[in-house]
């Protein structure tokens, strides 16, 4: 009896974590006017005929807080990782030594500021979305098990509450975690 709810406790909660985990591997990719490797998380590059990741192909470093470094392993890849950086979302021009790439991060307008805030709140709003979800899928996984009599109505209950209290606790952590990436990037 008690397996099953703690199996479905489990799985709730493991499937929060998970939207959370997800939320902040997307902030990390959010420009805050300070150089950050994670920047280039999201950017793939053409090599030999395959799309592959920039950290894959090169070394990503930030020597100053407002360059990043690429030092590519291969040299004959640096004019697809420049292509490629400048086919991003990223609005950077890199500059090409013949050896590394070099990418100044300028600093942010107030307006470019705002517009990445508001992507931090949809972000979130996303993530409680999918938290909601969860909480939903494990409700019904509980209806199902009182219906099938397998725990009984009282169960069923204090198994609700629970799921309820990790819905607030995930939710109030992607606010926690939004409200901090905002005040990163909207800080001079």
């Amino acid at each position: 009896m008690a397996d099953s709810i703690k199996q479905v406790h489990a799985d709730c909660e493991k499937a929060m974590q998970k939207s959370i985990d997800a939320m902040e591997v997307d902030f990390q990719a959010i420009r805050t006017g300070r150089a950050s490797s994670h920047l280039l998380d999201r950017v793939m590059v053409e090599y030999h005929g395959a799309s592959v990741s920039l950290q894959q192909l090169a070394s990503v470093s930030v020597p100053e807080p407002q360059t990043i470094l690429i030092r590519p392993y291969d040299p004959s890849s640096l004019k697809s990782i420049e292509r490629a950086i400048l086919a991003s979302d990223l609005k950077l021009t890199p500059n090409n030594d013949g050896k590394v790439v070099r990418l100044t991060i300028p600093p942010l307008t107030q307006e470019r500021r705002k517009e990445l805030a508001k992507m931090v709140s949809r972000r979130v709003e996303e993530a409680k979305v999918s938290l909601r979800n969860h909480r939903r899928e494990a409700m019904e996984r509980l209806k199902k098990l009182e219906d099938d009599d397998v725990i009984s109505e009282d169960e069923h209950k204090r198994a609700q509450k629970d799921i309820e209290n990790l819905m607030h606790k995930f939710s109030a952590r992607a606010d926690e975690l939004g409200k901090h990436k905002e005040s990163e990037i909207l800080e001079l």
